[in-house]
């Protein structure tokens, strides 16, 4: 069977980590895997050393950005472009786009794909076009966005409509909403991580070992608070430095001898503000360059959160399914976050962490959550074997790609009657 994989990102994130841990579980004997990307870049080059593809196709008219330079991916300087440069690239990619969709449906018809996966909101986009041709392959979407924007809405829930998208697979009830079809194509199907990968398996304990105190030179005394992800402004990171400054004004002058704030990951290149940066002076502004620290990406994050004692989770929007949370409580640290998005899916509140309102942000709620994690250590430590237990038996990769191997198998079948 011969199934083609449409991934719309080539960068670090939770998509091409979702799709690798896919990818890595299906049965090569029965499921040749093609992969298409838009650049050769982290997720290509993950796919390659885990040796999770056979074929990786690299498509660069799959536009990240409409903005984009027509010979390099996107920078943040590329939006500072002039006004006529900016529209001509973007007439440029308008154009290389569509002359792509014909590369691809000619793909199509040549290779005899019989499915094809479509990871992520441009992936999905495309593979609702192709499931508009006669003739088209069983097209299925893999939904971790919440929505996309409001001029691109009805589109969108047309092409989710068309008889050819077969399946449409959302990580999250958080992200069904936008879609207005039957149950039968609709179905929910949490994401998973690699447990092996993420520090912990089912057979063996926890197993990395932290570098974050090393590196920072934290005593193990001190209660460490972090977050890691992507760092923009819907992910909540202001509400998390309020967070920070109020219990720092709580505790006073001994706040940095009894816990610290750390946050890992960057601000993406095709995000036109640096969002890590602003984080940065805002937390020195307010006097706390001792107390939280933005230390920037890294492209291993197991051994910075294996040194967490409890894992902030501030987002502020619909967060369909945050592999982050997935990836902390399978190193068994609780959660302390807010309840958007699918993050009640996989948070038990007061079995797993708290969580607090999001929408309005409940500041003073988080504060009181981080305070009792200092006063009660020995509920938390409990809480975090909970989230542990949590993620093993119900967000292990392993059965989830089984579950898409049989529904993929399933429409390759139907289409061949």
């Amino acid at each position: 069977m011969n199934v083609l994989f449409i991934n719309d990102t080539s960068r670090n994130g939770g998509p091409g980590q979702t799709l690798l841990n896919i990818l890595k579980y299906l049965d090569s004997d029965k499921i040749k895997r093609s992969v298409m990307l838009p650049q050769e870049e982290l997720v290509s080059r993950r796919i390659r050393e885990n040796g999770a593809a056979e074929i990786i196709i690299i498509e660069p008219a799959m536009l990240e950005n409409l903005f984009q330079p027509l010979s390099r991916v996107m920078t943040r300087h590329d939006f500072e472009a002039p006004f006529i440069l900016r529209w001509t690239r973007a007439a440029g990619n308008i154009g290389r786009a569509i002359l792509g969709m014909v590369r691809l449906a000619c793909r199509v018809r040549r290779e005899g794909y019989n499915v094809i996966f479509c990871n992520g909101t441009t992936a999905c986009f495309i593979g609702g076009l192709l499931a508009v041709l006669p003739k088209s392959p069983p097209v299925v979407w893999h939904v971790f966005y919440p929505g996309v924007p409001p001029c691109l809405r009805s589109v969108h829930r047309w092409l989710a409509s068309r008889s050819g998208v077969k399946a449409i697979i959302c990580v999250s009830r958080a992200v069904t909403p936008q879609f207005r079809i039957s149950d039968r194509k609709l179905q929910v199907l949490h994401d998973a991580i690699d447990l092996g990968v993420s520090g912990m398996s089912a057979e063996t304990d926890l197993a990395t070992t932290g570098s974050l105190r090393a590196e920072l030179g934290i005593d193990d005394n001190v209660v460490l608070f972090g977050a890691h992800g992507r760092i923009l402004p819907h992910k909540g990171f202001y509400e998390l430095i309020e967070v920070a400054r109020l219990l720092f004004t709580t505790l006073g002058s001994d706040a940095a001898s009894r816990c610290q704030f750390v946050v890992l990951g960057d601000t993406p290149q095709d995000s036109p503000l640096d969002h890590l940066t602003l984080c940065r002076e805002k937390v020195k502004a307010l006097g706390m360059e001792g107390f939280m620290h933005f230390i920037g990406f890294r492209a291993d994050v197991r051994p910075y959160v294996a040194d967490f004692d409890i894992a902030m989770v501030p987002s502020v929007y619909p967060d369909p399914l945050p592999l982050s949370v997935m990836e902390a409580m399978a190193m068994g640290k609780p959660i302390i976050g807010f309840d958007m998005g699918g993050i009640g899916e996989m948070v038990r509140n007061g079995q797993d962490g708290v969580l607090l309102q999001g929408k309005p942000a409940d500041i003073s709620g988080m504060v009181r959550a981080c305070h009792d994690a200092l006063v009660e250590p020995e509920k938390w430590r409990l809480r975090g074997l909970a989230a542990r237990q949590r993620i093993k038996r119900d967000f292990d990769a392993q059965p989830h790609a089984t579950t898409i191997q049989n529904l993929l198998l399933s429409l390759a079948a139907k289409e061949k009657t």
